[in-house]
């Protein structure tokens, strides 16, 4: 695994971010899939647990890796991955169980990772609504 579990809070610690974010900002949607038994962690531990290697495509992962050596911080990748679910938030919030919602999240190797770091921290999806 390319997460350490000696890093700074470790694997646990970036799954129950990714957990707390998805459940804060995109509340609906978390209840929508746990509701129909598809677990949001279930979908993203190998993101985060990988580091996304072998999910995005190279340039797209070296972009990323980028961004956590330049920030010195693993924390980018639980929003990275809340990202993508709150991108496919419209599919995700369509489907009844938790084949189809592994179908949705299945492919992600044609996300652009800054765009989508953008669009989640930018457009008001990992901040509270005033």
């Amino acid at each position: 695994a390319v997460v350490s579990t000696q890093s700074t809070g470790g694997v646990l610690s970036l799954c129950l971010q990714f957990e707390s974010l998805l459940q804060t900002h995109q509340p609906q949607l978390f209840y929508h899939l746990r509701e129909m038994g598809s677990h949001p962690l279930k979908h993203a531990f190998n993101w985060i647990m990988h580091a996304f290697a072998g999910y995005l495509e190279t340039s797209q992962l070296l972009l990323l890796w980028d961004r956590i050596i330049g920030y010195n911080t693993l924390e980018i990748l639980p929003v990275v991955a809340v990202a993508i679910f709150a991108f496919r938030r419209n599919n995700l919030m369509e489907v009844s169980s938790p084949s189809e919602a592994e179908a949705v999240l299945h492919d992600i190797n044609s996300l652009q990772v800054i765009p989508l770091l953008q669009y989640c921290l930018y457009a008001r999806i990992l901040h509270p609504v005033s």
